[in-house]
Order: C-alpha cells, then sequence, then structure tokens
C-alpha cells in the first residue's frame, strides 16, 4: 500500500496501519482467534443449523455466483457440505464470456439450480451514465446493490433462512476508507444521483433494498462467509476449480465483469489514482499466501494488455453511448465520495441518533458491520 491511500500511516518502521490493524483487528476476531479444531467445530455446527432451519424447503441456503474464484470456490465448497443452495446471478449486460462460461459449468456439475436476473439495460445504462456524471469514485455500488437486493428478495420468497457469502479476509482484507466510503446498501444515493443527473427520474425496473427495509427485515436472514472458517488459499483454490469444474482462469481479481476490468484496470488509476492490485496483493501478503517481494514484482507487470485495453474501451463507449469527448472530459474532472451527495452515509455521518441505532444494529446483527463498513 502507498500513499494513494491519503488515510494511510507508516510507523518509524515503515510498517504502515493497514499491516498493523491486521494484527490488532483481524487475527483477534472470530473465527480467526479460534484454533483449528475449534473453528472446525464451530463451522459443523453452523453448517447443521442451516441443514435443520431448511429442512423440508426446497433450498437451505442462498448464494451469489459472478463466475469469479470466491463465488466459484464457495459453492463448490457448501456442496461438499452437503447443503442444497439456490444459486443466483445479477446478469447487468457486463459479463465476460469467460464468466458465462464458468457460471455454466459451475451450476451443471454441481447440480445446482440458478436463478438469473436480468436488468433492464435501457434504465441501466441510463443510470450507470447518470453515476459517471456525479463523478463518484464507486461507480459498481449499483451492480453491488442490485445483487444483495435480488438475493434478498429470492431469499424471503423462498424462506430461506441463510446466505453463504463469498467474502472472506484472506484475500480481501484491505480496502481503504479513503477509496471508498460508503455503504453497498446505500439506495439514498442512488435514488440522488439518478434524481439528479439521470434521465429516468423514476426507477421502474431496478432492484433495490431502502435502507429502513434493510433495518426492519433483515436479521431474518443470516450472513454466513464461510470461506473465513476455512484455510482459503485463493491459488490452490483456482487450480482445484479449474481441475475439478473445467473453470477458465480470467486474470485478476474481479475480471469476470468487463466493466469492472475497464473500471479497475483503467478509470481508477487514470482519474483516482487507485491501483486496486495494492489492496488485493496486500491481504494475500497478511495470510501468508504471498511474499512481499512477490507481490511488488507483480505490480510492475502490465495491469492491462494493451490490446485487450483497445477493445474493452472501444466496447465500454458504444455500449455507454459515449463519445471520445465526453469520456475524456470525465476522466479529468475531479472526483467526489457518497457524501457530497444526499445518502444514507451522509446522514449516519451527520445524524447521532441514526448512528446510534444503526451500531446497536451491528451488535446484534455481524452483517451490519461489513454491509455499512462500521468499526
Amino acid at each position: 500500500m502507498d500513499t494513494s491511500d491519503t488515510g494511510i500511516i507508516f510507523d518509524e518502521y515503515g510498517v504502515c496501519s493497514h499491516c498493523h490493524h491486521y494484527d490488532s483487528f483481524y487475527k483477534n476476531i472470530a473465527p480467526f482467534n479460534l484454533s483449528t479444531g475449534k473453528r472446525e467445530e464451530v463451522l459443523k455446527s453452523i453448517i447443521d443449523d442451516i441443514k435443520s432451519k431448511g429442512h423440508n424447503r426446497k433450498y437451505d441456503c442462498i448464494i451469489g455466483v459472478s463466475g469469479g474464484v470466491d463465488s466459484s470456490y464457495t459453492a463448490y465448497k457448501i456442496k461438499q457440505f452437503g447443503l442444497n443452495p439456490l444459486a443466483v446471478h445479477l446478469d447487468n449486460g457486463w459479463d465476460s464470456e469467460y464468466a458465462v462460461k464458468n457460471i455454466e459449468s459451475l451450476v451443471k456439475k454441481l447440480n445446482i439450480d440458478l436463478y438469473t436476473h436480468v436488468i433492464d439495460w435501457s434504465e441501466f445504462r441510463d443510470l450507470q451514465k447518470a453515476f459517471f456524471k456525479s463523478s463518484i469514485i464507486d461507480i459498481e455500488i449499483l451492480t453491488d446493490h442490485a445483487i444483495f437486493a435480488v438475493i434478498y428478495q429470492l431469499a424471503k420468497k423462498h424462506g430461506i433462512r441463510y446466505f453463504i457469502s463469498g467474502i472472506n479476509y484472506a484475500s480481501e482484507s484491505t480496502m481503504p476508507d479513503s477509496w471508498y466510503s460508503g455503504s453497498k446498501l446505500d439506495a439514498g444515493l442512488i435514488k440522488s444521483i439518478n434524481k439528479k443527473f439521470g434521465s429516468n427520474k423514476k426507477l421502474k425496473s431496478f432492484p433495490m433494498i431502502s435502507f429502513m427495509t434493510f433495518l426492519r427485515n433483515f436479521p431474518g436472514l443470516n450472513r454466513f462467509d464461510i470461506l473465513n472458517y476455512l484455510e482459503y488459499d485463493y491459488q490452490k483454490a483456482k487450480r482445484l476449480l479449474i481441475e475439478e469444474l473445467g473453470w477458465i482462469d480470467y486474470g485478476l481479481k474481479h475480471y469476470e465483469s468487463v466493466f469492472t476490468r475497464f473500471y479497475q484496470g483503467y478509470i481508477l488509476p487514470e482519474k483516482f489514482g487507485i491501483d486496486k492490485r495494492r489492496a488485493h496483493l496486500s491481504s494475500l501478503i497478511y495470510s501468508g499466501q504471498m511474499t512481499r517481494e512477490n507481490a511488488l514484482a507483480k505490480l510492475e507487470q502490465e495491469k492491462y494488455d494493451s490490446e485487450l485495453l483497445r477493445q474493452d474501451k472501444e466496447f465500454f463507449l458504444k455500449k455507454l453511448d459515449f463519445s471520445r469527448e465526453e469520456f475524456d472530459k470525465y476522466i479529468h474532472k475531479h472526483g467526489w465520495t457518497h457524501t457530497n451527495y444526499n445518502s444514507y452515509t451522509r446522514m449516519l455521518e451527520e445524524n447521532d441518533v441514526l448512528k446510534f441505532i444503526v451500531k446497536t444494529a451491528a451488535l446484534i446483527k455481524k452483517p451490519f458491520n461489513k454491509l455499512f463498513k462500521l468499526s
């Protein structure tokens, strides 16, 4: 990590605040503060509870699948544990051919039912363009919010009590607040930006979950980050998926989406000075899966093949109906955060009562911590 994270602090030995936070926080929370035996015992107990709560139901849990490593390995492991999940995929119009093939292979070989939610492209394109006009950092909040909303709606429909996620600290424990200062559940932000910059002032089909709906109903759905209870090695997981499921390696983390690949590989570095590889590689260093020297060597490698970048940029401009002039103007425009617009994140910062309610809820339901970025 470097000073592209404006909140980073280095001690007298050159060790950064992210390293210290990992040592002081992540190593001391469950399940990482448990012995291997105890962790396995807790894992078995949770698996048994999922089976019990899902008894006589068509599905005992729900998962999201993107075609990437984390979600694919999650699906593989829960089938090994004898669970019967409903897999959910959000088709936002940006899936790479690798993602499509990986998902098809995954559900076929593991015998998992798949629900694919196809977003109305005309509405979603207008919403994405509105976010570009806003010049906000986290354009990906749209897809992240929509997939969670769809998962929540389907879980409620089928009476599913457990959402098993691929979120894990082994490969993604680092994400500076200065890079993304808001919540993926911020429907208020989405509405605010759409109202100010969008052509369709009222969203008709975009999947959303409001803040109050979440507070009122989310406790009925338990989130379980199963990879944190396993010895999750990112590279070993890749090799297993390739050998067992015919999974196709698409390159860097989250590059299974063409939009995400262009966003992380070009827009973030060019407009915001952010190279997300630093955070992803740092996480692998913390978990002992990579040396710092190897990570630095990877940073020296080209993050985007020049021909692929040319193709992706051309595809991006055509698909979103952007002229090169419009896009260049966007790249050089000052970037903003969630708090520059009306948003739940801003409300939490400005309203002490609301902040107290959410933090109290966080003590009751752990998922609040991750979804609302509460410390």
